[in-house]
């Protein structure tokens, strides 16, 4: 599992700097909640989670709730105590972990307290991620009724195989199941996949896409699959159980699920996500706002053990293991361990490898010298969209998808 963060202490009292907040008029505001409970621990994982006989007796999956109820009115006072102006929230998303380990009423009592707090917005986006194993049609109505607006199931794959390499363990039939007991909820459903799980073929790739197709989700995300140092894949490819990863292979699996989805009338919006006008909704309208906010280095407030929260360029990491987050919510002082403000260099480079890699792109008079100079290399290397940038934008051509890192390291003078 990752290290936690290096930074600054971070205050008891959780007290934000006024530059947190000076802007906050001109900011959204996202609430994300960490749920840090698997049933079984993937072998590609690195998340802050934990499976109960990791946990032991003093951490209770049944009081979390309690816990992340908790913080969220900590959040809320802290935020009045800096003298930030009431902001309903954008969104909120539960992930994990697997939310759906927690019963239904657990997260819709969070989101309950996250509505008291805060407020949403009118057009708020309320996502849950789902394992499609954790999920029955009485999930769905209850998180509708509590005015959850997505459930994102984690897919993953179509093939047997490339599950159990994953250590995946949904049943694929209940996939299409779960998607409909959402869509049966009103609910909206995107369907997350990964790419280039060793010993899977070109052939096992488009078939999981094309079964996520027959789905008809509103939204889709394709990620190509990243070996953490530390996780039970990285050490089966160190000794020689699983062949490595393929650079070559996951980029020509980009380029397949790209075609599939864009002949099924998707349209990408950020490189491994993809959404389409459905239920008289827009392609715009069914991308994840959540999301969104990440990539535009919005504000957001993370809840529970191991969440991350910015305020315009303060940043701060909870602690990771849940039993004593528990201790210090219950103490009533802050789970945060780390914090740092963010510098200018540091903002810029966020600015440039976030925005590149969004439909929009970045706007050229937004770069330094540096990265308005490399643009016309972009455009000759076949990687920035030419027509676009003459109009101020730089936007990532379809292969300059497949090369958005170095596309951000030329925009960096790196």
């Amino acid at each position: 599992m990752p290290a936690q963060p290096e930074g600054d202490p971070a205050p008891a009292d959780g007290s934000l700097p006024l530059s947190a907040v000076a802007r906050a008029g001109d900011r959204t505001l996202s609430l994300y909640v960490h749920v840090p409970f698997c049933a079984v621990r993937c072998g590609y994982c690195d998340f802050n989670t934990y499976t109960m006989s990791q946990l032991g007796p003093d951490v209770s999956r049944e009081d979390y709730h309690h816990d992340a109820a908790a913080e969220v009115r900590f959040g809320r006072s802290v935020l009045d105590a800096a003298g930030a102006p009431p902001r309903p929230l954008h969104s909120v998303f539960f992930g994990g972990g697997t939310p759906t380990l927690l019963p239904a009423e657990n997260l819709a009592d969070v989101l309950t307290q996250a509505k008291e707090s805060f407020g949403l917005a009118p057009d708020a986006e309320i996502t849950v991620e789902a394992n499609p194993d954790s999920v029955t049609d009485r999930t769905f109505e209850i998180l509708a009724a509590a005015g959850v607006t997505r459930v994102s199931f984690g897919m993953q794959s179509a093939v047997p195989h490339v599950l159990k390499v994953l250590e995946r363990t949904h049943t694929p039939a209940n996939v299409p199941l779960a998607v409909a007991g959402a869509r049966k909820a009103g609910l909206s459903a995107s369907v997350d996949l990964i790419y280039g799980t060793p010993g899977e073929s070109v052939s096992d790739w488009q078939r999981s896409v094309e079964t996520a197709l027959e789905l008809e989700p509103d939204h889709i995300s394709a990620y190509s699959l990243i070996i953490e140092d530390g996780t039970k894949l990285a050490a089966q490819i160190r000794r020689g159980e699983v062949p490595e990863v393929d650079p070559d292979d996951q980029a020509e699996k980009y380029i397949v699920a790209d075609r599939l989805l864009r002949e099924a009338g998707f349209e990408w919006y950020e490189v491994s996500n993809w959404s389409r006008a459905n239920d008289g909704r827009s392609a715009e309208q069914n991308r994840s706002a959540h999301n969104i906010a990440y990539w535009r280095n919005q504000d957001w407030w993370g809840i529970g053990p191991g969440a991350h929260s910015h305020m315009d360029g303060v940043r701060w990491w909870n602690i990771k293991h849940p039993l004593p987050y528990t201790n210090k919510i219950r103490g009533g002082v802050s789970p945060a361990v780390g914090r740092e403000t963010l510098d200018q260099d540091t903002q810029y480079l966020e600015h440039v490898m976030l925005g590149i890699r969004i439909r929009e792109g970045l706007d050229v008079s937004s770069l330094r010298p540096e990265g308005r100079n490399a643009v016309a290399g972009l455009i000759a290397d076949g990687w920035v969209d030419g027509k676009a940038a003459i109009a101020g934008r730089v936007i990532l051509t379809g292969q300059g998808r497949l090369m958005a890192d170095a596309v951000t390291r030329r925009l960096l003078d790196w």
